[in-house]
């Protein structure tokens, strides 16, 4: 099925050459005699590249088949990322390439959306926020428990977290998966 270049609005996903690209921003330009040009940031949802298009006119585009599965995270051997529809049980390898910042922010048994096109996996959707454990964080000296300090947490995945100084080891805290910002404690 074709898309017109019109309807490339930000998050539509569509296929250039057989690669799927998402995309990222969308302007368009309206020029005499009823033509119009489209520009779009798109990101490559196989290797994560971005690239600036500009298409014109009447041009069309073919839409991508890109569908979207729930799975559960099982575990990793340090290349490949193993994963499992919940309702199949039916089980996906994907390289650790592909899951990239994402292996921060995931445990064994987290819920994700993995996106497949032509029924291999290309991407790896994580939730918006997950909860995370500190696993070690320095104590502050006391008296200095200002929320404006922040300090180094390594949280239960592996990773570093700037943390308000109030945050000690053990706590459960909330990090956005798009920044790695810390946004709460999690109350127990």
């Amino acid at each position: 099925m074709g898309l017109s270049i019109t309807e490339l609005k930000k998050g539509v996903i569509f296929q250039l050459e057989g690669t799927p690209y998402r995309v990222v921003d969308y302007n368009q330009k309206v020029m005499g005699r009823g033509g119009s040009i489209v520009n779009v940031r798109i990101k490559s949802l196989i290797d994560g590249k971005v690239l600036e298009k500009t298409f014109k006119g009447n041009e069309q585009l073919d839409s991508a088949d890109v569908t979207t599965e729930n799975a559960q995270y099982l575990y990793n051997d340090g290349s490949t990322f193993f994963f499992m529809n919940e309702e199949t049980f039916e089980q996906f390898e994907v390289p650790a390439e592909l899951v990239g910042d994402g292996a921060g922010y995931i445990k064994e048994g987290d819920r994700v959306q993995l996106q497949f096109f032509d029924g291999r996996p290309i991407n790896v959707e994580l939730p918006k926020n997950v909860p995370l454990e500190v696993t070690y964080t320095e104590n502050v000296v006391k008296g200095d428990t200002t929320s404006s300090v922040l300090k180094d947490a390594t949280v239960e995945t592996g990773i570093t977290v700037k943390v308000p100084a109030f945050i000690k080891q053990g706590d459960l805290i909330k990090v956005d998966t798009r920044t790695g910002e810390y946004l709460e404690r999690v109350k127990a």
